[in-house]
């Protein structure tokens, strides 16, 4: 016979004891809603929000090594649990693990890099709808340009960032 064994917080074992008493008891009273939960129709558990279902790892480590790992995660901006995972996630598909951090600079860039386009359509709209000439259109000229020249910075310090990040996962010097 196999046998379960659980801890209870003392208020919830006495409200069971109370319960079980007048049924035979914790383990008579215990087996027949084992019984009950089994032979009923329950539905099956559904998966988390990635849409597979999440297995638990559990992972013993010297505490030298639980030490650098907690700081490489508090450094990271992240538990160590999540670090781990990650560092897990990044091995096995090879993806970008983003910290919390991270993400946000990115946000940040992609905003920066919406908000010069849509001053890029504006000019272009007016170079495309106006005639301008001399002075006014070397202006419009050279503030695309430089918009230009801030598009190519942004995009370069985007792929740094992803080179550093796939690097750092990969565990890549």
């Amino acid at each position: 016979m196999d046998r379960f064994t659980l801890r209870l917080p003392s208020d919830l074992a006495r409200r069971f004891d109370a319960a079980a008493a007048p049924r035979g008891g914790r383990s008579r009273y215990l087996r027949s809603l084992m019984e009950a939960a089994v032979q009923s129709a329950l539905p099956a558990p559904e998966p988390g929000p990635s849409g597979a279902r999440s297995a638990k790892l559990t992972l013993r480590l010297p505490e030298p090594d639980m030490t650098a790992l907690e700081a490489e995660a508090a450094r990271a901006g992240l538990l160590r649990t999540q670090w781990a995972a990650a560092l897990i996630r990044g091995r096995l598909h090879g993806g970008l693990q983003l910290t919390p951090p991270e993400a946000i600079a990115l946000i940040g860039v992609r905003r920066e890099l919406n908000r010069i386009g849509v001053n890029i359509n504006q000019i272009a709209r007016a170079l495309n709808t106006a005639v301008l000439e001399g002075a006014v259109l070397e202006l419009e000229t050279a503030q695309l340009a430089a918009f230009a020249a801030e598009i190519r910075a942004h995009v370069r310090a985007l792929d740094a960032a992803f080179a550093g990040n796939l690097a750092y996962w990969s565990g890549d010097p």
